[in-house]
């Protein structure tokens, strides 16, 4: 009895019927991924023991648990923040790739003071993430173009200029698609000497409890929710729509280009073509599973992280490819879309766009 009420007291009934849903979504994927390891001839529990001894084997291998985390966290900020605003941020790869190229610029470019490099290049980052945002925030909050198309399409776009830019302007001589490595000045301090593991995911945890904080306890975060919510309500409330959401847009947007910054100044210390692969989608990914909760998405990036991480082991210990994690990762996408439509589609007040 007392452990229902803390239940109710913590959840509400709505948000308790998401959470099942979810969960329920959860194990489906992980059951279908079950079926298809047993299909090519390996054991699920095998390959899910060596995925678990591949993430949190030894203090290396949380460490790069971690290290693959950061990057999906910092986007999954990124995601939570348009979803709370009830939009779809799908061109968080792009603003990483933008904001990781502009940093990598500042970190080669310029001599400057250590703590004044890193500052100057991560602001870059978030400074150009926000501007290869603006143009889809216009065109949602003026002309009600759909943001997950644009979005996408601004991805392809944030790839091939980074890549031509890498390639023909500034590429390292004599070496493969990449920039000259940027100055130690630029870099982000490690947390360990065994890793490369670095502040960048301090940074992440700390942006996790401050947007947690900003949309619980202040007016502007209870006026986005009331945005992403309710909108004829919160117009009716005095709050400018549009204002509220071109802003939510561009900040979501900025933190995706910090992630960029991250990466580019924590991990690889220079720009190169792919050089953050599916990071963005998979922060994506980690907020919808947490309902788009930031604390939540700090549990769910560490579940990718460890899929990333543990799949290094899978070629060694078994005879699954490490491409079953991909296929993991698409099912739970498709189990969590799907609860995701089925909620929107139970929701008969016809004002909310997402239940978040």
């Amino acid at each position: 009895m007392t452990n229902r009420l803390l239940f109710r007291g913590l959840f509400s009934k709505g948000q308790a019927r998401t959470l099942a849903g979810q969960a329920l979504a959860f194990a489906i994927a992980l059951a279908l991924g079950a079926i298809i390891i047993l299909m090519i001839d390996e054991s699920p529990v095998a390959v899910f023991m060596t995925l678990m001894r591949g993430a949190f084997g030894d203090a290396e291998k949380i460490a790069s648990t971690l290290l693959q985390t950061t990057p999906i966290l910092i986007c999954g900020i990124a995601a939570c923040i348009a979803l709370r605003g009830g939009m779809f941020n799908v061109g968080i790869e792009g603003q990483l790739f933008l904001g990781g190229f502009a940093a990598a610029w500042v970190g080669f470019a310029f001599a400057l003071p250590p703590v004044l490099h890193v500052l100057a290049a991560m602001t870059l980052a978030v400074v150009a993430g926000a501007l290869w945002m603006a143009i889809p925030a216009f065109f949602r909050v003026r002309f009600g173009t759909n943001e997950v198309v644009s979005t996408i399409l601004a991805n392809y776009i944030a790839t091939l200029l980074t890549s031509y830019l890498t390639i023909f302007l500034f590429k390292r001589p004599g070496g493969w698609s990449e920039t000259p490595p940027i100055l130690t000045s630029a870099y982000l301090p490690e947390l360990f000497s065994f890793s490369r593991l670095n502040i960048g995911l301090l940074i992440g945890l700390a942006l996790a409890v401050g947007v947690a904080a900003f949309f619980r306890w202040t007016s502007a975060g209870y006026a986005v929710t009331m945005v992403g919510s309710a909108p004829k309500f919160a117009e009716y409330g005095g709050v400018s729509v549009r204002r509220v959401g071109f802003g939510v847009l561009l900040v979501s947007g900025a933190v995706g280009g910090l992630a960029g910054g991250v990466e580019t100044l924590g991990v690889h210390h220079r720009f190169m073509e792919g050089f953050a692969p599916g990071f963005g989608f998979d922060g994506l990914i980690a907020a919808l599973l947490a309902n788009g909760s930031p604390i939540g998405t700090i549990f769910t990036a560490l579940f990718f992280g460890a899929l990333r991480a543990g799949s290094l082991l899978l070629e060694v210990d078994t005879t699954a490819s490490r491409e079953i994690i991909t296929v993991i990762q698409a099912l739970i996408i498709l189990a969590v879309s799907a609860d995701l439509m089925m909620r929107r589609r139970g929701d008969r007040t016809g004002e909310r766009r997402w239940k978040f």
